[in-house]
């Protein structure tokens, strides 16, 4: 049996780095894990996005996958090192990609940072770009109304166009050279954002950079998958499965097929 990269998120977010696996890993067998029916995780406590991760965890490891992958800005801030802590495989967040996609980016060192409540109040990104790049101008602003466009669908249209032009208002005047979506869900939205700040503003997604980052890991392991793999992907979410397949299938341009898990049968439910 194939063992897999095992990616979770709040929601659909995570998607995004699903679709540069396949593009950059087309042979790795991946199962994503979608918590949507407690999504977002941006405004809850430290310690249910703590729990709420463990549980996806500890569900996605009876798959005995090789890798896991926390797809999620507000998962990887709270809960990274713990789940590391927890298991013997490795385990990437979505942080330290997108801050060093940004140094890579940045000429004029000042970098934004849009991404949820619970993100930016960590100082998370800020912390890492630092630790990287001393003395690098960082400015973070939460935006909690973008996530929720995400989970239902909203991509285009007048209410997201004016969602993102009132949430990116304190910003899009402040000098910066490169935005980074410190949200998995945000990608979504680039267009919109992009229209917003500016040509002259790079937009940085993690979801690229992390993706080399699984490569970099799974190679240096020795643990790639073969070119001859034919994998067989699978998807999880916990809240309205026809929503998550109708999205799933319009990022990552094929079929998949959904299957629904129920908090409440698992007895985990807090």
């Amino acid at each position: 049996m194939q063992q897999a990269v095992a990616i979770l998120d709040s929601g659909v977010g995570g998607l995004t780095v699903v679709k540069e696996v396949l593009c950059q890993l087309p042979q790795e067998k991946i199962i994503y894990f979608g918590d949507t029916a407690r999504a977002p995780y941006g405004p809850r406590p430290a310690r249910e996005v703590l729990l709420f991760t463990q549980q996806i965890v500890d569900y996605l490891t009876q798959f005995q996958p090789k890798m896991l992958v926390i797809a999620c800005n507000t998962a990887t801030a709270i809960a990274l090192e713990h789940i590391r802590s927890r298991v013997s495989i490795p385990v990437a967040g979505v942080i330290h990609p997108g801050a060093r996609a940004a140094i890579k980016s940045t000429r004029a060192r000042k970098v934004g940072v849009i991404g949820t409540k619970g993100t930016i109040q960590t100082g998370a990104y800020e912390q890492v770009l630092k630790q990287i790049s001393p003395g690098i101008q960082v400015v973070g602003l939460a935006c909690p109304d973008l996530v929720p466009l995400v989970e239902s669908g909203r991509f285009d249209g007048l209410e997201a166009i004016e969602t993102v032009e009132r949430s990116l208002a304190p910003i899009r005047e402040l000098p910066m050279d490169c935005l980074i979506l410190g949200c998995t869900h945000y990608p979504y939205l680039s267009k919109l954002i992009g229209q917003v700040m500016g040509p002259e503003v790079e937009l940085i997604s993690s979801a690229d950079e992390t993706a080399r980052e699984i490569s970099t890991i799974l190679g240096h392991r020795g643990m790639l998958a073969g070119a001859d793999e034919t994998p067989q992907h699978q998807f999880f979410c916990s809240g309205q499965p026809q929503l998550f397949k109708q999205i799933a299938e319009m990022w990552l341009e094929q079929p998949i097929e959904v299957t629904p898990f129920d908090w409440q049968i698992t007895n985990l439910i807090v």
